[in-house]
Formats: C-alpha cells, sequence, structure tokens
C-alpha cells in the first residue's frame, strides 16, 4: 500500500535518493503516507467498537470518517500512485479508499433497506459476512505482493488480511467471539500503518532512515 512499497528505505531519500535524477515524477510527493494514516486512523476508529471497547451506540461517527478520509483521501492517493507508476499502491489504496466509500453505503443505505424488506438479523450479518470475505480475498494476494516490499508493509497486510477473514467468519458464523479478535487484530493493523507513515514522513523529511520499516525483500 505504498510508494514505500517503493520505500527504498535503504536509499535515506527514498524515490528522492541516488538515480532519482532519471525518474520524470521525482518532483511529485510521495502519496503513500497520506494513504496509509487515512488507512490506519479509520481502521483505528472502526477496530475500538469491533473489539467491543467502545460503545456500540457511538459507532456512526465511524461513518464520516469512512467517506472522507478513508475513502476520498485513500483513493486520491491511489490515483497519485498511479502517476508515480507504483502498481502496488496505485491497487491498494485505490481499492481500499473504495473500500470504505462502499462500507458506508452498506452501513448507511443497503443495511436498513434490507431490515426494511424483512431480512432477518441473521440474513444481513450472512450479507455483510459475504462482502467482507471478498475483501479478505483480495487482501491475501496484495499480502503475497507485499512480501517484495518491507516489513512495514508485510505487517500491515498480514494483520488485516487475518481482521477481514475472523469478522467474515463472525458473520458468517455468527460466532460474536471472533469479531472482537477481528477488531483487537484492526487495532494492530492500524498501529502497523501508522507506524509506516510516520517512518515515510519521517524519514524522508529528515533525509536519512529514522524511523526504520525493515529492508526489502
Amino acid at each position: 500500500m505504498a510508494s514505500t512499497t517503493d520505500t527504498r528505505q535503504e536509499s535515506p531519500r527514498g524515490p528522492q535518493g541516488p538515480g532519482a535524477e532519471g525518474d520524470p515524477t521525482r518532483g511529485i510527493a510521495n502519496p503513500a503516507p497520506l494513504g496509509l494514516a487515512a488507512f490506519a486512523l479509520t481502521t483505528f476508529v472502526l477496530s475500538l467498537f469491533n473489539a467491543g471497547i467502545a460503545p456500540e451506540s457511538l459507532e456512526p461517527v465511524v461513518l464520516p470518517l469512512a467517506l472522507f478520509y478513508g475513502g476520498v483521501a485513500q483513493f486520491l492517493a491511489g490515483m497519485w500512485e498511479f502517476r508515480k507508476a507504483n502498481t502496488f499502491g496505485a491497487t491498494a489504496f485505490s481499492s481500499y479508499g473504495a473500500f470504505w466509500i462502499a462500507f458506508a453505503a452498506y452501513v448507511q443505505f443497503i443495511e436498513p433497506k434490507l431490515t426494511a424488506s424483512g431480512a432477518s438479523e441473521t440474513d444481513v450479518k450472512f450479507a455483510t459476512g459475504l462482502f467482507l470475505v471478498g475483501w479478505a480475498l483480495f487482501t491475501l494476494y496484495m499480502l503475497v505482493a507485499s512480501l517484495r516490499t518491507n516489513a512495514g508493509l508485510i505487517a500491515v497486510f498480514a494483520t488485516l488480511f487475518l481482521t477481514f477473514l475472523l469478522l467474515a467468519l463472525a458473520d458468517l458464523l455468527g460466532a460474536s467471539g471472533l469479531a472482537v479478535v477481528g477488531g483487537i487484530l484492526g487495532l494492530v493493523s492500524a498501529l502497523c500503518a501508522w507506524y509506516t507513515s510516520a517512518a515515510i514522513v519521517t524519514n524522508e523529511t529528515w533525509g536519512r532512515t529514522v524511523l526504520p520499516v525493515g529492508p526489502r525483500s
């Protein structure tokens, strides 16, 4: 999920390091920290509810974050990654940005419509589980691709895959305990993404590696 998928972190300036003279996009800022931070904050807040830490009555606070920061800001980061010729970052940020927009629309419009049409709570949860299964599969192959990036991103995708998988199983099987574990893993994924975002910003601003993210594979 990043231009530090493109993080040539061992070259202190990342994309600005040696060899950047021939890069026609060298004057374009790295969009990865924005995409990672947008993902992290939205995931963190939602995961507080999934883990049972925040009261369910306050859950609507997630929707504006999902729409504008996790959604729009992250989607834009993905578009800028296309300009940076970073296939991995473009695919990841665009997709997860679209995920958050779709999630906000699903919660706000589709779930109430299903309930109003007479669908049972079990049926609604099953539908949500199917929605999450698709994202778990997408995250799995992005995890495989991330193995050629760095430890920070691998940690983000590994924990995110497990988060989606457990939340999907919780809805499909009606196992609320799995949702709690999935929420906890979501918090871990958010913290990994925040750290990786902070590392990119700090390292590129300082011009050297201050916060390591691990070597590229």
